[in-house]
């Protein structure tokens, strides 16, 4: 049995087709009433939290999912008992033992649904946007989960007193402002040595006039900045002709929709009302008197900490106009755009269950609505309802997830790398309950507005999380293919994903190819690149066009050759041609020392993965030049071979991601000795000896159980922010394993 510390017994997970909540003392109340009991925990028991939940950030900032995996463990953990395949020599036998242990071990934490949950937190400044809508709102937490939230902020401080922009990260003023707030918020004075601290850091790099766009825009919220200190967001954009190549139809669609709420509650200057709080808050984190700023001036006003993209030249004119526009602007027309956006806001609620697209326009939604509508508001109260989705409690505390999950994306991979070998069809039980989720996340019905606000169309795709967030990815589509193809071939279960919803998948996949050949994220590329020009964030890159990107083209040119072996006359010369510039596109991303740059993992150890199996799965259909295929895979394995450690394995860092050069880990990391091997094994690359040394360490670091220690982080989004995929560290390590069976054993 796993330990399990008193507290963390407190929280169950509930889970209903992919949904998650965390619930204090449930007891057998229904998913919809988890709140139900909270009230029954004692105050002695809600103290215990601070000792059951200390975290020694230092040793490793990435919490190992301990309060659900220990749980999940000790409820379904039993030894592999079934059929044991014998290798020819000990050392083939000891991956055979290794694999299905590995797989034992993952199967007991598949929910019953068929997927696998797992902490997908990381990022810093979610919670406090969360606590910020519930604070304005008067709408608390109830007592346990606002002190599960103030020890995961307190967990996560910085040996300096601030905090980054995710777990893994420096300090910045965004990250410091935001927790310290959100502490204040749950109740802790300023005195405490951690806010001390914190206000120290605040005050020696300029205070909290430099805090970047977005934290300036939720301090403006809480009455703590004024709103004549950020730049305009002119919702009259909203009533450009959509021709423009500026309407924020075009943008990608994680910006357009944080934009959307953002502009609303711009346009109606939402203040949080003074209080004791707010005036002492005013105080605390700025070095000037809060009354004497010159809010004009602090519009572009950024801490060098948190500087990682620039305002353009086009967008400072492009705000000086704006901001001037506000002193004369026409109430009538302004009116006609917050109706719009109002709407707009309204369709995206209806389209996604109130989940919304991600953590942060959810939370800019709920304090828009409740503007909107008022709090008793049944609206709003769906909101609220669906805050609980983006919660997740590991032992370092409660955090906020970057979306309601990545349920449909961890179980595609995982499908797909438990069926990689024959040793994969010893879990009929496991394979038949992901199948089961993926049946149960393929999209199948347009929303009725899909059209009417730009929404690509959705029948036949599948989402990064589930059906009702509403939102379809194209790698995910792809990724929810092959593993319903896998599945098929394994012979394992009836297939109930038929041939008609196959080919809708194929469809929306081809509707996804981006004019360059590659595929984006979750829509066409809409508008040039100057439009970067207007990105604002000052924290991220790249966050104005859905660009395509060289894992989501791998992994839809993948599927469509697998598509192809199974219906090869189905659109077969469109099918080609897609496949063909796909690869295209994949070349010409592959850089010099023939690696590939990750925009959605650490990093190019993962790109590399996917460009190669790309490439190598297309090289039998001679859709591309052979001689060009085999010297992009020569350079992708010399490149890799070249970043193998002395104890075989491969390891980078996030910085790897935000420098975009390769960053190495002091360590080799599981996950990126995985990715690595999975491209050498594609490659079918001829020293042996250089695949063995890696798998050796995959062997040596599993545990006796059948887990793989959590390391660094993996996952990252827009070059600079970073998010833990907590299922990684299992999911990769099996396919490798597998593999590697599959080819040598």
């Amino acid at each position: 049995m796993l330990n399990v510390k008193p507290s963390w017994k407190n929280w169950q997970l509930l889970t209903e087709k992919g949904r998650h909540i965390w619930a204090c003392k449930p007891g057998s109340n229904p998913i919809d009433e988890h709140l139900q009991n909270v009230e029954n925990i004692t105050a002695e028991e809600i103290a215990q939290f601070s000792t059951d939940f200390r975290f020694d950030k230092s040793s490793n900032p990435n919490s190992a999912d301990k309060v659900f995996r220990h749980a999940a463990i000790n409820a379904n953990f039993k030894p592999y008992s079934g059929q044991m395949p014998q290798a020819e020599n000990p050392e083939q036998q000891a991956v055979i033992d290794a694999l299905i242990k590995g797989i034992n071990y993952f199967s007991c934490l598949q929910n019953d649904d068929g997927h696998w949950p797992g902490d997908y937190g990381g990022p810093l400044f979610l919670l406090p946007g969360l606590l910020i809508a519930a604070y304005i709102s008067d709408t608390p937490f109830p007592k346990p989960h606002q002190e599960m939230m103030k020890i995961y902020l307190f967990n996560h401080q910085n040996k300096d007193g601030g905090w980054g922009m995710h777990i893994e990260g420096e300090s910045t003023m965004f990250g410091t402002v935001m927790q310290y707030v959100s502490l204040r918020i749950l109740g802790v004075d300023k005195s405490h040595q951690q806010l001390v601290k914190a206000r120290a850091w605040i005050k020696s790099h300029g205070g909290a006039t430099g805090i970047p766009s977005w934290g300036k825009f939720y301090l403006a919220i809480l009455n703590l900045f004024d709103w004549e200190g950020f730049n305009s967001l002119f919702p009259e954009m909203w009533l450009f002709p959509k021709w423009l190549p500026v309407h924020p139809w075009r943008y990608w669609c994680h910006s357009r929709m944080v934009y959307l709420p953002m502009a609303y509650c711009y346009a109606q200057r939402i203040q949080m009302p003074e209080n004791e709080l707010i005036l002492s808050l005013r105080e605390e984190i700025f070095n000037e008197d809060f009354a004497a700023i010159d809010w004009p001036k602090q519009r572009n006003a950024l801490c060098e900490k948190d500087a990682y993209t620039k305002l353009s030249p086009v967008l400072k004119w492009m705000n000086l106009f704006t901001n001037n526009y506000e002193k004369f602007k026409c109430n009538w027309l302004r009116k006609k755009a917050t109706d719009y956006i109002l709407k707009y806001l309204q369709a995206e609620d209806e389209q996604t269950n109130y989940i919304n697209i991600g953590p942060v326009n959810q939370v800019i939604n709920s304090i828009s609505i409740w503007h909107a509508y008022g709090k008793n508001s049944k609206q709003f109260k769906q909101h609220v309802a669906r805050w609980y989705d983006y919660l997740w409690v590991a032992e370092d505390g409660m955090k906020m997830k970057g979306y309601n999950g990545s349920q449909l994306w961890d179980t595609a991979f995982a499908t797909r790398a438990i069926l990689e070998s024959e040793v994969g069809k010893l879990f009929p039980a496991t394979i038949a309950k992901s199948y089961q989720f993926i049946d149960l996340s393929q999209i199948k019905a347009e929303h009725a507005t899909h059209a009417e606000f730009f929404r690509h169309p959705m029948i036949g795709s599948w989402p990064f999380s589930t059906t009702e967030n509403g939102w379809p990815v194209a790698d995910c589509t792809a990724e929810g293919l092959s593993a319903t193809l896998a599945v098929h071939h394994s012979g394992l279960v009836k297939p109930v994903i038929d041939e008609p919803r196959i080919k809708q998948a194929v469809d929306i996949i081809l509707s996804y190819q981006n004019t360059d050949g590659g595929w984006p994220t979750y829509e066409l590329k809409r508008a040039p690149k100057w439009l970067e020009k207007l990105n604002p964030s000052e924290v991220f890159a790249d966050i104005m066009v859905d660009y395509s990107w060289t894992e989501c083209t791998a992994a839809c040119v993948i599927s469509l050759l697998e598509i192809q072996e199974i219906f090869p006359g189905y659109k077969a010369s469109e099918i080609r041609k897609a496949i063909t510039s796909g690869i295209g596109f994949i070349l010409k991303q592959q850089k010099p020392d023939g690696s590939w740059y990750g925009g959605w993992a650490v990093c190019f150890t993962y790109a590399t993965w996917f460009g190669v199996e790309a490439i190598c799965k297309a090289k039998a259909k001679a859709y591309v030049d052979d001689a060009i295929l085999t010297d992009s895979l020569n350079k992708a394995c010399a490149f890799l071979v070249a970043k193998q450690k002395v104890d075989g394995g491969w390891g980078e860092t996030f910085e790897s991601c935000s420098k975009q050069v390769y960053s190495e880990a002091v360590t080799s990391q599981v996950v990126n000795t995985a990715w690595a091997l999975l491209a050498l094994m594609s490659a079918d690359f001829a020293d042996k000896k250089i695949i063995e040394s890696g798998v050796k360490l995959l062997l040596n670091r599993q545990t006796d159980i059948g887990d793989w220690p959590q390391e660094n982080i993996s996952g990252v989004f827009n070059y600079n922010c970073m998010i833990t995929y907590a299922n990684y560290r299992n999911i990769f390590p099996i396919w490798a394993l597998s593999r590697y069976c599959n080819q040598y054993v």
